[in-house]
C-alpha cells in the first residue's frame, strides 16, 4: 500500500469519534445454581406461608402472619433472584444495563445469571453477508460503470455496536455503498499504463482496499469486516457497445503488434542462416524483395498465394 492510500484510509479513520464505550464481560454467574436455590426458595416461602395459615386457624395469629409474611417475603424474592437468568445461545450476546448505564456483555453460551434489576438486548454475532445494489457511478476516466459488491462481517464489540450509533446493520449498509462509490470514482475501469490498476484487471487489489475502506469505516459501530468482493462490474448500457468497440480496437493492435514482433525475428532469422549456410547469395535488392514477401506472408490475415518463378532469380 502506498503512502497516499493509506493516508487516504488514515484519513478516513479520523473523520470517525472515538468510541465512549467499548465491551467488557457482565458481572454473573453460571445459571444453574441459581435455578436450584430459586426453586427451593419458592417452595420454602410457600411452605412458610402455609404454615401461618394454618397458624391462624389455631388461634396462633402474631406467629401466623409473622410466618405468612416471611414466607410471601421469601417467595418473591426468589422469583425476582430467578428473573435474572438469562439463556445465551452460540453466536449471540446479551448487551446488560443497568438504569440506562453499560455495565458488560455476556458472551458465554449456555444458562447465565444477572442482576435481576437490569435490562439485557440481544445481539447477534454471527457471521453476515450484505450485498450492495447495482450501483452506476463514474470511474476515474469519467466513463459510467455499473458496480456492485458482498461484504461479510460480523460484530465485534456489542457495546459499540448499540450505543455509538443508531442502527449498525443499516450503519454497514450505507458506509458499505460509500465506499463502493469511493473504489469506483478512484480507478479506471481498463488501465491505460503498465503500473496503474485499473477495476476490471486487477480484482484482488481492489478488493482488498475496499475491504480496508469498509473496515475503517464500519470500525466506529463495532463491526469488523472479514472479506468483500465486486460482484458486478460492467459499463453502463449506453457507452457498453462503444467501449466493447475499443476494447476489441486494443486486442487487435496488441495482437498485431505481436504477429510484427514475431515476423521480424523470424525474417532475421532467416537471413541469417541463409547467409551462414551460403545457401544463395543476395544482394541489398533481393533482401528487401525477400524481407517484403515475408513480412507479406507473416503478417497477412490471410493465406499466401505464391507466385511460382520458372525462370532465373532475376527474370
Amino acid at each position: 500500500m502506498s503512502e497516499a492510500e493509506a493516508g487516504q484510509i488514515t484519513e478516513i479513520a479520523m473523520d470517525m469519534p472515538a468510541p465512549k464505550v467499548t465491551e467488557r464481560p457482565a458481572f454473573g454467574s453460571p445459571g444453574g445454581p441459581i435455578v436450584i436455590a430459586g426453586v427451593l426458595g419458592v417452595l420454602a416461602g410457600l411452605a412458610l406461608a402455609g404454615l401461618g395459615i394454618r397458624a391462624v386457624a389455631t388461634h396462633s395469629a402474631g406467629l401466623g402472619i409473622v410466618l405468612i409474611v416471611v414466607g410471601a417475603l421469601l417467595a418473591i424474592a426468589s422469583v425476582i433472584i430467578l428473573g435474572g437468568l438469562n439463556v445465551v445461545s452460540p453466536g449471540e450476546a446479551r448487551v446488560v444495563q443497568f438504569l440506562g448505564r453499560y455495565t458488560g456483555t455476556i458472551r458465554t453460551d449456555g444458562l447465565r445469571w444477572v442482576n435481576p434489576f437490569t435490562t439485557r438486548r440481544k445481539v447477534s454475532t454471527r457471521i453476515r453477508n450484505h450485498e450492495t445494489g447495482v450501483t452506476k457511478v463514474n470511474d476515474l476516466d469519467g466513463n459510467p460503470i455499473e458496480i456492485a459488491a458482498v461484504v461479510v462481517w460480523h460484530v465485534q464489540d456489542t457495546a459499540q455496536a448499540l450505543f455509538e450509533v443508531d442502527d449498525f446493520e443499516e450503519f454497514v449498509a450505507i458506509q458499505t455503498e460509500t465506499a463502493v462509490r469511493h473504489i469506483a470514482n478512484s480507478y479506471p475501469y481498463d488501465a491505460h499504463g503498465e503500473n496503474q490498476l485499473s477495476l476490471r484487471d486487477n480484482a484482488e487489489e481492489i478488493t482488498s482496499k475496499l475491504s480496508d475502506e469498509i473496515g475503517m469505516r464500519v470500525k466506529a459501530a463495532g463491526v469488523k469486516v472479514i472479506e468483500s468482493r465486486l460482484t458486478r462490474l460492467a459499463y453502463a448500457p449506453e457507452i457498453a457497445s462503444a467501449m466493447l468497440r475499443r476494447q476489441q480496437a486494443g486486442a487487435v493492435v496488441a495482437a498485431r503488434a505481436r504477429i510484427v514482433e514475431g515476423a521480424v525475428g523470424m525474417v532475421e532469422l532467416a537471413l541469417t542462416k541463409l547467409a551462414e549456410q551460403d545457401v544463395v547469395e543476395l544482394d541489398e535488392e533481393r533482401k528487401a524483395a525477400m524481407v517484403s514477401n515475408l513480412m507479406v506472408v507473416l503478417c497477412s490475415d490471410h493465406d499466401a498465394q505464391p507466385i511460382v518463378n520458372t525462370g532465373s532469380l532475376y527474370q
